[in-house]
């Protein structure tokens, strides 16, 4: 499955009429691919957890497509967040160290320690303020998406929030998904995201998500 996904991803890289719509696509609906990207490898992400898991890559009440159309508004939630952060921490780099736009026009050029720790600025503040509702979210999601027996009516279903959270496993999602995949992953994986160029910023955060698949398999083996 990973060779197939990379094969299905250099077109992207090596037909220039693929990469010429895929620019298109980033520049004018920016939202909307973040939905698709997000939606597709994602989803991957969890059919590898799953392959991990159980030996299958997929298993009754699983919810392919759920988790597919979740992992979309999730994803284009990430883009406006990514978006938000990218902005706005360069300017509270000048507010704070008086760096007088030096960290924003670094996070235009090429590579510099400027901009790796721009990037890394980025990166902080986006996995700390952002990632833990974001993760939490998305583990009440899935949850809730077993729980409907993977139907696609787990959609319009009203999730029980607070009973899903009363009986989350917390001491994995603490000990384990915040506490160390933030700064010992996330964190790092982040920041070389902001160092890229910005039209592979999101499809390679998206790309994190079959890593986040693997490491959703791991927390699971913890229980």
């Amino acid at each position: 499955m990973m060779i197939g996904a990379c094969l299905a991803l250099c077109p992207f890289f090596f037909i220039d009429g693929v990469k010429a719509f895929y620019f298109e696509a980033n520049a004018k609906m920016p939202v909307l691919s973040g939905f698709v990207k997000f939606a597709v490898l994602s989803t991957f992400g969890e059919v590898i957890a799953l392959r991990l898991r159980t030996g299958h890559y997929y298993e009754k009440g699983f919810g392919l497509w759920p988790r597919m159309i979740v992992w979309g508004f999730l994803g284009a939630w990430i883009v406006m967040a990514m978006r938000i952060f990218g902005k706005g921490v360069p300017v509270l780099c000048d507010t704070i160290f008086c760096t007088d736009g030096a960290v924003a026009a670094a996070m235009q050029g090429g590579l510099s320690w400027t901009k790796f720790g721009g990037a890394f600025a980025i990166s902080l503040m986006q996995n700390t303020a952002f990632a833990p509702v974001f993760m939490l979210l998305h583990k009440v999601s899935d949850t809730h998406i077993l729980e409907q027996g993977g139907r696609l009516k787990a959609l319009v279903t009203p999730i029980p929030f607070s009973r899903i959270l009363a009986n989350l496993n917390w001491d994995v999602q603490w000990n384990f998904v915040f506490k160390k995949t933030i700064p010992l992953f996330w964190i790092p994986a982040h920041t070389v995201t902001f160092m890229l160029p910005p039209q592979w910023q999101v499809l390679f955060a998206a790309l994190l998500g079959v890593v986040l698949g693997i490491l959703l398999a791991i927390a699971a083996n913890k229980k």
